[in-house]
């Protein structure tokens, strides 16, 4: 296995069609933090695309940001705060739950089109994607996009990428939008209810018009794990609010008048929880665990836990987006060879979708890693594939099998 480090776009190109006549496959790699997410790569040879670093264009009075593909994601947030401004999507810090090193990169982050606990209000990584540049699995660059936002006719190609885990094609620069950092943020604690009725609350909260930017429930056992001292009485509900100090008092107060309590945290306090719920910190260092990401239906999320937990003991989770999240992690040995899943995709039925996050390399390989699509989906997704990766060579396996 060679590890191939091509400079410029140029050799990029090159790189793919010599590996495209040899019918030899890559592995496209930027930071590495991501490395274990997914299914493990069997790959002849590893595409570094270190090379392709640096932001190109930051205009903060048109709100948009271009940058190259293997950008580390400290330095781009870094740059934006200084000027006051945010990714809205929020993007996660994972390297902890995947074991894994190195920095997270745009590139990396746009394509598994990760996002935290903002989601819920401002979406994901692809709702915030203007444009980019590309390498095809045919070897030849092409566009997409601008860097600009504005309505157009066409197909929105930014969207087949983000969350395509590098299937498709290369990305080798990034344009994004960024939006003003709310000035402070504010999140409201109430302590010791039940999953049914923390899931109710958060409902009703996203439902106000108080513009709640994040909601998320920790069972007992998960918040008992938080370094936020206000988290150590129990399960704890917390909602965040964000913008301009009067605005976010007077919608704490409105709040906590609606529900009925909730327990001010101040804008340190809250950064290090929304940042702890983000990289599921709740679930890590506990020994050997098999942790999975499943999305279904806000009000359906205590029941399917409970569902869970009747088939696997070790069974814990916590919910973020208002239940539209929940994270899972079992066991490994109680999880079994195949991570849980027959039980964990059983329990969830037709009404969401899974996905293993975390699992030993050797259960990730043989079974589906994300929720298997309908047949007519799936053969959409492999023609899909075939137009931009004909011989599929760019992280063949990634996703499913074959592909």
């Amino acid at each position: 296995m060679a590890v191939l480090r091509p400079a410029d776009t140029t050799q990029l190109e090159e790189a793919v069609t010599a590996a495209l006549a040899k019918d030899e496959t890559l592995e496209i790699l930027g930071g590495g933090s991501k490395r274990a997410l997914g299914r493990p790569p069997r790959t002849d040879h590893v595409l570094d695309l270190g090379a392709f670093d640096g932001i190109v264009d930051y205009e903060p009075a048109e709100l948009v940001l271009t940058a190259r593909a293997a950008t580390p994601m400290a330095r781009l947030v870094a740059q934006l705060d200084a000027r006051g401004q945010m990714l809205a999507f929020e993007p996660p810090d994972w390297r902890d739950l995947l074991g894994t090193g190195g920095e997270p990169t745009l590139g990396g982050t746009v394509a598994c089109n990760l996002a935290g606990p903002r989601r819920v209000r401002a979406g994901a990584a692809r709702d915030h994607f203007l444009g980019f540049s590309a390498v095809n699995g045919r070897g030849e660059e092409w566009k997409a996009g601008g860097r600009v936002v504005k309505n157009v006719t066409g197909y929105d190609m930014g969207k087949l990428q983000a969350g395509a885990y590098g299937t498709l094609s290369v990305l080798t620069e990034l344009s994004v939008r960024v939006l003003p950092r709310p000035e402070t943020t504010c999140s409201l604690v109430m302590q010791g209810l039940g999953d049914e009725a923390a899931v109710a609350t958060l409902a009703s909260a996203l439902n106000s018009p108080h513009e709640v930017s994040a909601a998320a429930h920790l069972p007992a056992g998960a918040a008992a794990r938080s370094k936020v001292a206000a988290l150590s009485g129990g399960a704890a509900t917390v909602l965040r609010l964000e913008g301009p100090r009067p605005s976010v008092d007077y919608r704490a107060a409105a709040l906590q008048s609606l529900l009925g309590a909730g327990e001010r945290l101040n804008d340190r306090n809250s950064s290090a929880l929304w940042n702890e719920i983000g990289a599921v910190r709740a679930l890590v260092g506990e020994g050997e665990r098999v942790i999975w990401r499943l999305c279904p239906p806000p009000s359906t999320a205590p029941a399917l836990l409970r569902r869970v937990e009747a088939r696997l003991a070790s069974a814990e989770g916590f919910y973020d987006w208002g239940g539209g999240l929940l994270w899972l992690a079992l066991d490994e040995r109680d999880a079994g060879p195949d991570g849980g899943a027959t039980v964990v995709r059983a329990a969830l039925g037709e009404a969401g979708h899974a996905t293993l996050i975390c699992a030993p390399e050797a259960v990730r390989a043989v079974g589906p890693v994300f929720q298997p699509a309908q047949p007519a989906l799936a053969a959409l997704a492999r023609r899909v594939k075939a137009g931009f990766d004909p011989k599929a060579i760019l992280n063949p396996g990634r996703m499913q099998q074959g592909m």
